[in-house]
Order: C-alpha cells, then structure tokens, then sequence
C-alpha cells in the first residue's frame, strides 16, 4: 500500500465520522421546523440556513466533504466510498447514545459487518495500490442521468411503497452518489472540472431531500438508507465506468467480499421504512 493510499484512507474515515456526526445534528435541527417541501426549495433553504443548529450540522459536514475530496484524490472512488460505507456504523453508535437506548440486534449485526468490511479491504490493499482509472465521459453522464432518473421515479412512487421519510432516504442518496461520482471526475482536472455542475446540483438535491425525510423518520433510517446508496453505487461506478481496477486472484476476492460487506452493514442499519411517522415539521408554510 503506498503512502498516498494510507493517508487517503486515514482522511476518508475522518470523513465518515464527521458526515455521520452532522447527520444527527441537522436531524434534530430540521425536525423542529416547519415543514419543509422539495416544491419550494428556495424557503426550504431559507429556513434551513435560519437555523444556528442545523448550520453548525451542516458546518461539521462540509469539513467532513473538503477531507472526502482530498481523500480521492490521493485514492479510488471505489476504495474510498467503501469507508465511507463503513461509516455508518459511526452513525448508529452516536444516534444510540444520543437517544440513550441500546443497539439492537439488527443494528449490532449491520455494525458488525461494517467493521469486518473495513478490516477486510484493509487486507485486500496489499494486493494493490487503490488508485483509480478515469473511465469515459459519455458512460459517465450515461450512469448519473440514470441515477438522476431513478431519483425522480423514486420521489413520484416511493411513498406509496416505503413511506415518507425511507423515500426522501432513498432519493437522497441517489443524488448524494451523483455528488460523489462528479467529484470524483471532477478531482482529474482539466476539461472534467465541467462536472462540478452536477457536483452541486447532486448535493443540493440530496441535501434538501435529507432534511425532507428527517421531519417524517428518524436519523438512522433516513441517513442509513441515504448512506448505502451515497456509497453503494460510487463503488459500483468506480468498476463499471471509471475503470478502476480490483487487485487480481485472493486480494481481489477479499476486495469484493469487503465491498460487499460494509454494503450489506449499511443496508441492515438502514431499516427500511421503519420510523416512519412524522416526528416533526410544523405545517404552517401556508
């Protein structure tokens, strides 16, 4: 593993924890205020960026982006979004104290495979260097209007089906990876710096949906829910369309099988669609 590697792995996790921390802070903040719409996402900033608490959540996770952002640039999508995933683990731990009640066995589980994931691509990392290819631009636009369509099919239908909050969950995290993709692509310089446009329109769209679902659901089942496919699908993209390479024979199995691991952690501490009644968001816009 080369220096470069290490430390992006080192700035990924600080990453992680930091996102994961401002989640619960901008959780509690956004369930206090009225209601928020993704029709009229001018008041809904407006009211967002009103409050001190919700600005010092958002505060703690824009540091947590600006060390993401050097992370890949020192790693691949793939290897760094797989930390991320891990993550969530983080989330669970705090949104437990900070409620005083103790994990349950379907969160202990998803932790559990979260922490064996990151030990596992820890291993895997001796087989190679974790840097990452560049892929073409055409199959790279192709993935996030793709990611961009399911998003909205997911806001037209999801209620129906998952609920209020697992849907804004869900949603976000589409628009999350389209965040993290560009960034990506966009940390490669040159003409690529083009798609900080969907950069910012991928996290602005994913942030206003967060705080959507955090007045219908709890921090766990809405960020959860967001964090595995903020991190599923950037690991996806980095095989499929950014041609980053797996380390080949055993190294590259136990890659996989860390991939796999921290996904299926941030999927059990997703909970689907549990904590599902309104819990704050005052209807009074009117």
């Amino acid at each position: 593993m080369s220096a470069g590697t290490a430390v992006a792995l080192v700035l990924a996790l600080a990453s992680t924890t930091l996102i994961n921390i401002a989640y619960l802070r901008e959780h509690d903040a956004a369930a206090a205020l009225p209601a928020l719409s993704v029709r009229r996402p001018i008041r809904s900033l407006r009211l967002l960026l009103e409050d001190r608490g919700w600005l010092l959540g958002f505060g703690l996770e824009t540091g947590g982006f600006l060390l993401y952002v050097a992370a890949l640039a020192l790693a691949s999508l793939a290897l760094v979004q797989s930390i991320g995933a891990g993550g969530i683990g983080v989330l669970a731990f705090f949104s437990a104290r900070l409620s005083g009640r103790a994990l349950g066995r379907r969160e202990l589980s998803g932790v559990t495979l979260s922490v064996i994931g990151l030990a596992a691509l820890a291993v895997s990392l001796a087989g190679g260097s974790g840097e990452g290819g560049k892929g073409e631009s055409a199959a790279i636009l192709l993935w996030l209007g793709a990611t961009a369509a399911a998003a909205l099919l997911v806001l037209a239908l999801g209620r129906r089906f998952a609920g209020r909050a697992a849907a804004a969950g869900i949603a976000g995290g589409l628009c999350f990876s389209i965040g993290d993709i560009s960034t990506k692509v966009a940390t490669q310089g040159g003409t690529r710096v083009i798609f900080a446009v969907t950069l910012v329109l991928g996290y602005l769209a994913g942030t206003i949906l967060l705080q959507i679902g955090y007045q219908a659901g709890d921090a766990l089942t809405v960020a959860g829910l967001a964090t595995l496919l903020t991190n599923a699908l950037p690991i996806a993209a980095g095989t499929v369309v950014l041609d980053e390479p797996v380390p080949p024979g055993a190294y590259g199995g136990v890659r996989i099988a860390a991939f796999a691991a921290v996904t299926a952690g941030a999927f059990l501490l997703g909970r689907l669609g549990s904590g599902d009644g309104r819990r704050g968001g005052r209807d009074d816009s009117g």
